[in-house]
C-alpha cells in the first residue's frame, strides 16, 4: 500500500527528492513515483488541514508549486462528499419550508373564513349555539358602520313578530332570533299567559312556536319555533361598551307592523326598570291598549305594575318604541343585538287622553344583551320562574 506521508528525513540532503539524482525512466523509488506535470483536470478541492488542499482521487499538491517541493507524491485519502452545487442549498430550504409553508396557508384560510366557521359547525353538528361578538366587531360592511339602511338590511331577518293567544284576547310583540334552528328571545310579557303562539319571520313565513323557559324577573323568554330551518340568527354584542350618545336602531312589529325600523341615541345606561311578574298584567296587555305597564322614577307607566314586581337595570334609548315593539331588538352602528326591547311610555295610558293621542314620545328601556346571554343556559333549561 502506498503511503500517504513522508518518512521522517528521508530525502534531507536535497529541497527536492529528485535533485542531484539521475533520473531514469521509472521512478528512482517505487514508493515514491514522480509527480504528474499538472493538476488533473477534474479535480475539485476539499477541505482537510488547514493550509493543505488535496485533490480527490488524485495527487496531493507540493507545497513547493507544481510537481516541486517537500515530500510530494500520491496520497491516498479516502473519498471525500462534492461541495453541494450552488443552488442545492436553496433547494434544500425550500423543501424544509414546505411544511410551514402548508401550516401557514391553513392558517389564511382559516381566518378568512372565521366570520363563518361558528355557524358552519352548528350547522353540521346540529347544535344551536347563539351566535355572539364583542362591540367592536361589525355585521355590516365597515364602510356602513352608523347607515340605518344597511343596519336594517343585515338584521331585518333576523327579527320576527311574535302573536299570542290568550284567554281574554291577543298579544303582539317581537322577538329575536338566536339560531338557525328557530330559537327566539323575546319579553316575558309578550307570551305570558300565551295558549297558543304564532311567529311570522321577514319574508312573511309563519310558524308554531312553544315557550322553551321564562324568567318573569328579568322579562325574558325563549320559545322554539317547530320545523324551522335555515333561519338567519341575530349577532349577539356586547352590553357593557355600550355609551351614551351611541347611535341605535330599533326594529319590530309595533301595532302589528312588521319589520318597523327607527333610530336614535342611548339616553341613559343602568336606568332602574320596574315590571310585574303577575301572569294576568300579560292577559291584561291584550284587553288593553297593548302597553306594559312599568315603573320608573317611583312613578307608574302604562297602568298598575301590580303588587308583584321585579327590578332590571335597563338602557334607555329615544329611538321610538310602540306597543308591539317589546322583545324586539336594539342594535348598535355596527349591526349587533345589545339590548331587547322592553318598555316605553306612552302619553295615552297615564293623562287619560285619547288613542289618538298615543305614540312614542322618546322614552323607551331595553335589557342589555349581557343580561339575556348570562340567562340563556336557564332559560335552555325549561326554567319557569
Amino acid at each position: 500500500m502506498t503511503e500517504s506521508f513522508r518518512r521522517d528525513g528521508e530525502y534531507e540532503q536535497y529541497e527536492n527528492p529528485y535533485q542531484g539524482a539521475r533520473q531514469h525512466s521509472s521512478p528512482v523509488n517505487p514508493e515514491w513515483p514522480p509527480p504528474p506535470a499538472y493538476r488533473p483536470a477534474q479535480a475539485e478541492p476539499v477541505s482537510t488541514a488547514p493550509g493543505t488542499p488535496a485533490w480527490p482521487g488524485g495527487h496531493q499538491a507540493m507545497a513547493g508549486g507544481e510537481g516541486g517541493g517537500n515530500g510530494g507524491g500520491t496520497a491516498v485519502l479516502p473519498t471525500v462528499p462534492a461541495e453541494p452545487a450552488p443552488g442545492a442549498a436553496p433547494a434544500a430550504r425550500k423543501r424544509a419550508r414546505g411544511p410551514f409553508a402548508l401550516l401557514a396557508a391553513v392558517a389564511i384560510v382559516a381566518a378568512a373564513i372565521g366570520g363563518g366557521t361558528a355557524y358552519a359547525f352548528q350547522e353540521l353538528t346540529g347544535t344551536d349555539t347563539a351566535a355572539s361578538s364583542s362591540t367592536t366587531a361589525s355585521v355590516v360592511p365597515s364602510s356602513k358602520k352608523g347607515d340605518v339602511a344597511s343596519i336594517a338590511a343585515a338584521v331585518s331577518p333576523s327579527v320576527v313578530e311574535v302573536g299570542a293567544t290568550l284567554s281574554n284576547g291577543t298579544s303582539t310583540g317581537s322577538g329575536v332570533i338566536i339560531t338557525s334552528g328557530g330559537e327566539i328571545v323575546t319579553n316575558n310579557h309578550v307570551v305570558s299567559g300565551a295558549q297558543s303562539i304564532k311567529v311570522t319571520t321577514s319574508d312573511g313565513k309563519t310558524y308554531t312556536a312553544k315557550v322553551v323557559g321564562t324568567d318573569s324577573k328579568k322579562d325574558l323568554a325563549l320559545i322554539k319555533l317547530e320545523g324551522a330551518s335555515g333561519l338567519k340568527p341575530a349577532t349577539l354584542g356586547n352590553s357593557s361598551g355600550v355609551k351614551v350618545g351611541d347611535t341605535v336602531v330599533a326594529i319590530g312589529s309595533p301595532e302589528g307592523l312588521s319589520g318597523t325600523v327607527t333610530s336614535g341615541i342611548v339616553s341613559a345606561l343602568d336606568r332602574d326598570v320596574t315590571v310585574s311578574t303577575d301572569e294576568n298584567q300579560g292577559q291584561q296587555q291584550g284587553g288593553g291598549d297593548g302597553n306594559w305597564p312599568f315603573q320608573f322614577g317611583g312613578r307608574q307607566f302604562n297602568g298598575d305594575t301590580g303588587s308583584s314586581t321585579t327590578t332590571y337595570k335597563a338602557i334607555q334609548t329615544d329611538a321610538s318604541l310602540n306597543p308591539g315593539n317589546s322583545g324586539g331588538a336594539l342594535i348598535d352602528a355596527g349591526g349587533n343585538i345589545i339590548g331587547i326591547n322592553s318598555a316605553m311610555y306612552s302619553a295615552s295610558s297615564s293623562s287619560g287622553s285619547s288613542s289618538s293621542d298615543a305614540g312614542s314620545i322618546g322614552l323607551g328601556f331595553a335589557i342589555p344583551i349581557n343580561t339575556v346571554k348570562a340567562d340563556l343556559a336557564t332559560l335552555r333549561s325549561g326554567s319557569t320562574s
